[in-house]
């Protein structure tokens, strides 16, 4: 029963997160492993539970998603697909053992690809150009990256599509349906994976729709820098702690 009440409670947080500042999956890929799952297991189950939150966010704000320059919407849209069910595929043919290693490296990539994005990335950066060949190849490796890890997704995508030129507001809800998208192929291929705890899947999503909800309402009222300050935080004592744990 405890380890429930931390899913649950784990779920609003990521939800919360997810809407305000992202990074979710640094807090339930910890609770998750301390319920007692590999790391495999754990990211299998995290990535179907926060799938629901995504897809309302990316319907929400699906008014404003444009193409990026002479790249349609709709390509971007293909490769997240693809890119998705291809990283989904190398997930599941990770054997457990060796994932348990990867993931530490995943995990602190992420982290610095979050605080990167958060506070180190200066404005000028947004502007240079990314051409359609180059958005597309970006985007088609961070949806493969996205269905294998997904840690930091956001804020890979976010830097892709302003080099490409998209406004940073149109960008913001481009990332929430991509990523949707591309999690949508992962998951496709996840719910019928032995690694899947339902249990813990339909809590935690339950939680993390409750904290989507609650972050809407909070867009306004919670300092995000903290908020993204205790992320990175969250996301280096993960790191540390799956470098310390036996594998």
């Amino acid at each position: 029963m405890l380890i429930i009440v931390l899913v649950v409670l784990a779920g609003l947080w990521a939800g919360l997160q997810n809407s305000l500042a992202g990074g979710g999956s640094f807090v339930t890929l910890p609770t998750l492993i301390l319920a007692g799952m590999s790391p495999i297991a754990a990211n299998i189950t995290s990535t179907i539970a926060l799938f629901p939150g995504q897809v309302t966010t990316g319907l929400a704000g699906r008014r404003l998603v444009i193409g990026a320059g002479r790249l349609s919407f709709r390509v971007l849209f293909a490769l997240s697909v693809v890119g998705g069910a291809l990283g989904g595929l190398l997930l599941l043919n990770t054997p457990s053992a060796i994932f348990a290693r990867i993931v530490p490296w995943l995990v602190m990539f992420a982290t610095a690809v979050f605080a990167w994005g958060s506070f180190f990335r200066k404005p000028g950066e947004a502007q240079r150009h990314l051409g359609p060949l180059g958005a597309g190849a970006a985007q088609f490796m961070i949806a493969i990256y996205g269905g294998y890890f997904g840690g930091g997704i956001g804020i890979l995508m976010m830097a892709a599509l302003t080099m490409a030129g998209v406004p940073t507001r149109n960008a913001g809800a481009m990332k929430n349906v991509l990523a949707g998208v591309m999690n949508a192929s992962a998951v496709a291929l996840f719910v019928t994976s032995p690694l899947v705890h339902w249990r813990e899947a339909i809590v935690l999503g339950v939680g993390a729709i409750a904290g989507g909800l609650g972050g809407t309402w909070a867009l306004h009222r919670v300092n995000e820098r903290v908020l993204r300050v205790a992320i990175v935080c969250i996301g280096a004592a993960l790191t540390i702690g799956l470098f310390l744990r036996p594998i």
